[in-house]
């Protein structure tokens, strides 16, 4: 006759994923499952200590939060988190995967007490192949093939987030949209590949030139756009003229000299959108095509 205990124990003990359960207070009850040492390290060791003694104290404090939400809750709760080898005290490196592993928690709270403490069930995967998946299809979403910088779509979002800080914080905003000067003749005498190589130098020419917090990004075309937080108008201008300048005297390869137009304004109290500022530096941009391109104008 099956022993409906031992059965169940040993299924538990073949379960792919490990299986901690573990105490309100932050003790590991116990571990079952999670053999594969392709996708975990063997964590037998951890039953019966506390997560304090073997994790950092962030980490610690962060896994005990969760537990403590999941109790409160009284339900499954699944979590993500990045957890690697050298982060657990104790646990052998040897033979199990290597970096920084990114895991799925499916947390559920315990029935019953266990040695007079509320616990829980949690239940890791190893989800760092999917996680890295969806971090590179994010990336492709926000990214210009061509030129690598930001997108169009995330040029927006991240003016966006710029211009609610300055809406909720004050601090100053500054935007530069420019462009370069007649690229159609470019395309038509070398050709776009030329064309193309020209973008990316360009590209790498002011990435040289900026703060490492400010925003390049490619708004389409030959146009594009520089967003600038924590600047004000003078300084943003200072940035204009500087990159004017070097593009001017940047002798481009196979082709030489191109100039660029540039087009500025600030963040103001009485912009209800984004779009006040984008209409503000397109028109200052228009007015440097104006008035014979290779210089910024300001829309303030």
């Amino acid at each position: 006759m099956i022993d409906a205990n031992e059965l169940c124990l040993d299924a538990l003990q073949a379960l792919p994923d490990p299986m901690f359960i573990i105490s309100e207070s932050g003790r590991y009850i116990a571990l079952l499952g999670g053999h594969d040492r392709q996708y975990y390290h063997d964590g037998h060791h951890l039953v019966n200590f506390h997560l304090n003694d073997v994790l950092p104290a962030d980490k610690a404090a962060w896994f005990l939060e969760q537990i403590q939400l999941t109790l409160e809750k009284n339900a499954l709760r699944i979590v993500e988190y990045p957890l690697a080898a050298e982060d657990v005290e104790g646990l052998p490196t040897d033979g199990g995967p290597e970096g920084e592993l990114w895991f799925e928690g499916r947390i559920q709270p315990l029935p019953k007490p266990i040695e007079g403490e509320r616990a829980v069930i949690w239940l890791a995967s190893n989800i760092t192949e999917r996680h890295r998946l969806q971090n590179q299809l994010q990336h492709l979403s926000e990214t210009d093939e061509l030129t690598g910088l930001y997108n169009r779509r995330k040029l927006i979002a991240e003016l966006e987030r710029r211009f609610a800080e300055f809406r909720r914080y004050h601090h100053p905003l500054s935007l530069i949209i420019f462009d370069i000067d007649l690229f159609k003749q470019v395309n038509d005498k070398y050709g776009h590949l030329r064309g193309d190589a020209v973008l990316q130098e360009l590209t790498e020419l002011c990435a040289e030139l900026i703060r490492d917090h400010d925003t390049l990004g490619r708004f389409g075309g030959e146009e594009f756009a520089l967003i600038l937080p924590n600047i004000r108008a003078t300084e943003a201008a200072t940035t204009a003229e500087r990159l004017r300048k070097a593009i001017a005297e940047h002798s481009f390869q196979h082709i030489g000299n191109i100039t660029i137009s540039l087009g500025l304004t600030i963040a103001r109290e009485d912009d209800d959108t984004i779009e006040n500022l984008i209409s503000r530096a397109d028109e200052a941009l228009y007015n440097a095509k104006r008035n014979g391109r290779n210089t910024y104008c300001q829309q303030l």
